[in-house]
């Protein structure tokens, strides 16, 4: 199964329908599985005295309430109807991540295959219980949780119809400092609960989420924009397409090369294991009847005659033919 990669375009469409559609056909050009948005009812979403994250301000370059600069940036439901229709004709899965019970409703009615649950609502019981309910599949990212808050929305959702859950690592700080990465907290996360896990990548560059893959990731979330430099709280801290693209190559690429975990000689090395093993040789010439021992013979390349791991076995045993300088001992 390959690893699925969620290209999140958020609100990097800055309230554009149209940037928006650009996102989905680059997401696809890319090679990403599903291009991810975000939906939301203002009124339900934030209170007007709620106040920005450190890093929207210093994104934005100016300070305001959370609602103000949301007016700017959620799309109203019709548009994401389009965008959904739009995913469809181009080719790639639809997404989009609820804030509010109405959303759940409808993206639910809009027909999304799975939920994304954001780490903001983790520990929103209604909201949790309302998308467990659709017995949909869930990704549930787990930025700023604890074990226990984590255990708890499980038990939520697993109370109220969820049966299929992967937990997301994320570090909810944009860009994410690579020392509070902590990557090994996804195994801990897929030994603790018994799931799948991946991981929502807020650091810079693309190497974090190819390590992610190497460690067992089944998802791997990422923004992206069309440009950093467009205005917005989250287009600093994603990638620009070029970069969303060998990101999917290097995960494909590291997918491959981790195979099935047995250990064995693979095709292309089978050819190789003659040139590159020993085999037990004449050191010097031996006539027949003489005695092998360590001042007559040795290992050198080829590995086409006796393993050297015979050596005790060849060891004392009678020559039963001359050998000249170099050549393979045959008994």
């Amino acid at each position: 199964m390959s690893v699925l990669i969620i290209a999140e375009a958020g609100v990097n469409h800055n309230g554009d329908i149209n940037l928006a559609k650009k996102l989905v056909l680059e997401a696809k050009n890319c090679g990403a599985d599903i291009v991810k948005f975000q939906t939301a009812k203002l009124e339900s979403l934030v209170s007007k005295y709620a106040k920005m994250a450190e890093y929207q301000v210093e994104n934005i370059g100016k300070e305001e309430s959370q609602l103000e600069m949301l007016r700017r940036l959620i799309l109203p439901f019709d548009q994401f109807v389009e965008l959904s229709n739009y995913c469809k004709e181009v080719g790639i899965e639809f997404l989009s991540t609820p804030f509010d019970i109405e959303s759940i409703k409808f993206l639910d009615e809009l027909g999304c295959s799975i939920w994304k649950v954001p780490s903001g609502e983790i520990t929103n019981y209604p909201y949790l219980v309302r998308i467990a309910r659709t017995r949909k599949p869930i990704i549930m990212s787990t930025g700023m949780s604890t074990m226990d808050e984590i255990a708890e929305a499980l038990t939520v959702l697993r109370d109220n119809g969820a049966s299929k859950i992967t937990l997301l690592h994320c570090t909810t700080e944009y860009p994410a400092p690579l020392d509070e990465v902590n990557l090994k907290a996804m195994e801990t996360l897929r030994d603790q609960f018994d799931l799948e896990v991946g991981y929502s990548d807020h650091t810079e560059g693309i190497e974090i989420p190819l390590a992610a893959v190497g460690m067992g990731a089944t998802v791997i979330e990422k923004h992206f924009t069309l440009d950093r430099n467009m205005e917005g709280p989250d287009h600093k801290a994603s990638l620009e397409p070029a970069e969303l693209k060998a990101m999917v190559e290097g995960i494909r690429r590291v997918e491959k090369a981790l195979g099935d975990g047995e250990k064995k000689p693979s095709p292309s090395e089978i050819k190789n294991k003659e040139v590159a093993r020993k085999s037990i040789v004449a050191k010097k010439a031996i006539k027949a009847g003489e005695i092998f021992s360590e001042e007559n013979i040795t290992t050198k390349r080829p590995g086409t005659g006796i393993s050297p791991m015979h050596w005790p076995e060849i060891i004392g045993t009678m020559a039963v033919r001359n050998f000249e300088e170099d050549e393979v001992i045959e008994l």
